[in-house]
């Protein structure tokens, strides 16, 4: 197992599982029941949608026996009332059943809205938690696949496939159930195609699934290359060095995988229903031969066999769905995996139980016997989303690079501080003096938790800085990071980050402090004016 990412240095760290491309998702029965726990909430929902479902299936089947009872009998018999009730009821079958799918509609829509809702709150709230190493070490690109892409597949398994599977299947049921009161000879036979249709589901499902696999990682891919390109420093670096070319080159390749396994999902796919409808028409055409001899030898009516084609239109249509419902179940339980891959991802900076918190703080800090390593732990890190770029996306000209340029090592030094020991007392002004790389800028993000070292204590007032909560701590430090960051939003919604509830009185005594005050002022809508991204 190999994966990827930046190191601290700068150098390209390439861990790639080798398998990682083709390997089918594993439907366990573990992960179903974890799935279907995100469906608990909407237990009424559902309950309520699986009784609209009954009821709107029932109302299908009367159908095909109206119009048996209209060639059968109300039109030999010139039963004009009949005919009048039959006409009234061929109305309002389809009007009640349209009321009732639209509140089928509303109830699967609150349902995998509310799905996609819990999935990205709890993969964006666990995405908060997790430690700085984990966010240097991953693309943001992928992580808005996740986000977007991977949470939508998932809700897809709860709101559409899940109730489509039961709608089918209740469909399939009744409709079997009252074909058999008609003419069980006729049932048999149409049946007799069943096994065709699992067949050619299980060898077009394994396909499928595979493609899907390729397809979101392709799409994690292209996400990760639009991130980094597309932003101010991406779009800075591209100008100044003159790779525009070069990067169109790179995503085209990208979008192109993403764009041939699309077609290729949607040729196969085609093909299975081509092959699909056939085999009902084979079916449909044995039904009206086989119940066509027995209309001519009296055993049937003309109308049982008209009713039973249509029982049969209801019977396969369901059935096809049915036989493909593995591929789309497959499908969503790889986006699942994709977002459970994170939210079981363990916390590596995490607060204890019993963690206190820090109200007042005078500002001793104390080092003791400190030493961190910039390591690659992988129980912290993806492990299914490759971050190897593609061998032609590894140099300019789009040739293959060697095996060996994959692989190759950083010259930054995993041991950024060891057994470092100091005091800063409250109060005094402290400068750390060095050479690039020294462990400047290491010793500062200790101190708010961004890393916890590996040995040693890091203390605030003689307390232990793992024994306090994470909002606590954050509360007392006050940080200025070396590349400085604002939000697309107001000056003053940037100046709140730092303390939400400061008064105007507090904004504008920090900027004249800073000596901005006027610049803002200046500006014009002064501290209410939009700063572009990162300002």
């Amino acid at each position: 197992m190999m994966r990827g990412g930046m190191d601290r240095g700068g150098g390209w760290r390439s861990f790639v599982k080798a398998d990682e491309m083709t390997a089918p998702p594993q439907v366990t029965w573990d992960l179903v029941k974890r799935v279907m726990g995100y469906a608990k909430p909407y237990h009424l929902m559902i309950a309520s949608l699986l009784f609209l479902i009954i009821i709107t299936t029932g109302l299908h089947l009367i159908t095909p026996l109206i119009m048996r009872d209209l060639i059968d009998y109300t039109l030999p018999n010139k039963d004009m009332g009949r005919l009048n009730l039959l006409a009234l009821g061929l109305i309002a079958i389809p009007l009640i059943s349209g009321g009732l799918r639209v509140i089928q509609r509303h109830l699967s829509a609150r349902i995998g809205e509310g799905v996609t809702y819990d999935l990205r709150v709890t993969l964006y709230d666990h995405l908060q938690k997790m430690s700085l190493r984990f966010f240097t070490h991953t693309k943001t690109g992928e992580l808005m696949s996740r986000l977007n892409n991977d949470v939508i597949g998932a809700q897809r398994a709860i709101s559409q496939t899940i109730i489509d599977m039961v709608t089918n299947i209740i469909t399939v049921v009744t409709t079997l159930a009252v074909m058999l009161t008609m003419e069980w000879r006729l049932t048999i036979l149409g049946v007799m195609v069943l096994p065709f249709f699992v067949i050619l589901a299980r060898r077009v499902g394994a396909q499928l699934r595979d493609l899907t696999v390729k397809q979101m990682t392709y799409n994690a891919q292209m996400n990760a290359m639009m991130n980094e390109t597309l932003n101010i420093s991406g779009g800075l670096l591209v100008k100044l060095f003159g790779r525009r070319n070069v990067e169109v080159e790179r995503f085209q390749d990208r979008a192109s995988k993403v764009r041939d396994s699309g077609v290729s999902r949607a040729v196969i796919g085609a093909q299975f229903f081509v092959v699909v409808g056939l085999i009902s028409a084979i079916g449909t055409a044995l039904i009206y031969w086989v119940g066509g001899r027995l209309v001519v030898e009296d055993v049937l009516s003309t109308g049982t066999v008209i009713a039973f084609g249509a029982y049969l239109g209801q019977l396969y249509a369901p059935l096809q769905a049915l036989t493909n419902i593995p591929v789309d179940f497959a499908t969503s339980v790889v986006s699942f995996e994709r977002v459970f891959e994170i939210t079981d991802l363990p916390l590596e900076v995490d607060e204890k139980p019993d963690a206190i918190v820090l109200d007042t703080v005078k500002g001793k800090v104390e080092f003791d016997n400190v030493t961190f390593v910039y390591d690659i732990d992988e129980a912290f890190l993806l492990s299914e989303v490759s971050r190897r770029p593609a061998e032609d996306d590894m140099t300019l000209s789009g040739a293959k690079h060697e095996e060996a340029t994959l692989n190759r090592n950083t010259q930054a030094r995993e041991i950024a501080l060891k057994n470092i020991s100091f005091t800063m007392e409250a109060g005094q002004l402290v400068a750390l003096v060095g050479p690039s790389g020294a462990g400047k800028t290491t010793t500062t993000y200790l101190i708010p938790r961004l890393y916890d070292p590996v040995e040693g204590v890091v203390r605030v007032d003689d307390i232990d800085i793992r024994d306090v909560t994470l909002d606590s701590l954050a509360e007392q430090i006050g940080m200025v990071t070396q590349e400085v960051y604002l939000f697309h939003d107001t000056i003053r919604n940037n100046l709140l980050y730092a303390k939400l509830d400061a008064t105007q009185e507090e904004l504008e005594i920090a900027c004249k402090a800073a000596n901005i005050h006027n610049f803002i002022m200046d500006l014009s809508h002064g501290y209410d004016t939009i700063v572009g991204e990162r300002g």
